[in-house]
């Protein structure tokens, strides 16, 4: 845990408020593979990571509530019976969508306070939307003693991204930050809600995160194109998502789409087959061939489904050319953010020097590196 960013928001939340507030954590997540296939119903790999979203909150003694985001030094006032969307882009709007979700079930809350602050690194795509929205709903819970399951959290955290902030996420990145788990990740069947945790030993690799540190403008509306060409390729096979077809059935219609659409499809086939593949590999110890799915999963993200970007892919292939790399891939959304990077312990200072040097060389721009340890979800903090 931040020790620094809990005093820091508990001192500003004190002497704001004049009261002791409750203190949530929730993380960030990682996704090893089974990128895109979330909102398809199909499987991902996700995990915790240490770092995450820390929310102080109390309940309000005055008619309004009062919200204070340290980070960017922004603040402002509401009242839980009057809940107006911002524009595009408000970190209100994950607040106030979760609040107006959590009244759509009937549930009764009055105004509260609260300041947050994170040490998830920006635009990385380590999901700190639903590590705040599932901070927000989860505190809210505590608070009024609203009586939700962790699993009817991760719905209302999901809605409010759906329904206030305007991206039609899957359920991944709130399901792996509320039930993340320390040095695990977690096969999650996002049809069933069925999961299967598996403890993992790197042994002598570990987990490099790359960030590229940009985020290309087309990325939040090139995310819910491509939800909606699946969408397409699946109503025109009469099923529910891609999850419920096969290749053999895409390949049956494939006059009667798009080559684009095709690929696209195709791609969230193969990427779920990779998905089972790889908790195999991990069950046998075989790191191996992990690595190799996880440069399978990039190479198709860039080809097929196309939501790379020339700086990841300059860092996929300077991953390639180095033997310590067992395994990289983009990770996320895409068009920016991270590659997620399987390497051998011992070679990671030398591997982080080589690529910071040619991929300021290329882009006249810095990456960020970032070493990280699997988590516990969502819970509440022991106040001091």
């Amino acid at each position: 845990m931040n020790k620094l960013l809990i005093e820091k928001i508990t001192d500003c939340f004190k002497a704001t408020f004049k009261t002791q507030p409750l203190l949530i954590f929730s993380p960030g997540r990682i996704n090893l593979i089974g990128e895109h296939t979330d909102y398809n119903n199909g499987f991902v790999f996700p995990a915790a990571i240490h770092k995450g979203i820390y929310v102080a909150i109390e309940k309000s003694k005055t008619h309004v509530s009062t919200a204070i985001a340290l980070d960017v030094k922004s603040k402002f006032e509401f009242t839980t019976n009057f809940l107006k969307r911002f524009k595009k882009g408000s970190w209100k709007n994950y607040l106030l969508g979760v609040v107006s979700e959590i009244k759509k079930k009937g549930k009764s809350i009055s105004n509260f306070n609260l300041v947050f602050a994170g040490d998830i690194p920006n635009g990385a795509g380590l999901s700190s939307s639903a590590a705040l929205e599932n901070a927000i709903v989860y505190g809210l819970n505590e608070l009024f003693q609203l009586g939700f399951t962790k699993e009817e959290m991760i719905f209302i955290s999901q809605k409010a991204e759906h329904n206030f902030v305007g991206v039609q996420c899957g359920i991944m990145d709130q399901y792996a930050s509320m039930f993340g788990e320390e040095n695990t990740a977690i096969l999650l069947d996002c049809k069933e809600l069925k999961t299967k945790h598996y403890k993992i030993d790197f042994k002598e690799y570990d987990l490099l995160l790359i960030n590229t540190n940009v985020k290309h403008s087309l990325a939040d509306s090139a995310y819910n194109e491509r939800r909606s060409v699946c969408k397409k390729v699946a109503t025109f096979l009469k099923v529910d998502s891609l999850r419920e077809t096969t290749l053999e059935n895409i390949n049956s219609i494939k006059n009667q789409i798009s080559e684009d659409e095709y690929q696209k499809a195709t791609f969230i086939l193969q990427e779920n087959e990779r998905v089972l593949k790889a908790s195999d590999a991990i069950e046998n110890n075989d790191l191996k061939s992990l690595g190799s799915l996880m440069y399978q999963s990039h190479d198709g993200l860039q080809k097929q489904y196309k939501v790379s970007c020339v700086e990841l892919d300059f860092l996929i292939e300077l991953a390639l050319e180095n033997k310590a790399v067992l395994g990289a891939r983009m990770m996320g959304g895409g068009f920016g953010g991270c590659t997620i990077n399987l390497i051998k312990k011992e070679e990671i200072a030398i591997f982080t020097n080589t690529v910071k040097q040619q991929f300021n060389a290329k882009f006249n721009s810095n990456c960020s590196f970032y070493n990280i340890q699997l988590s516990n979800g969502t819970q509440q903090l022991k106040t001091s």
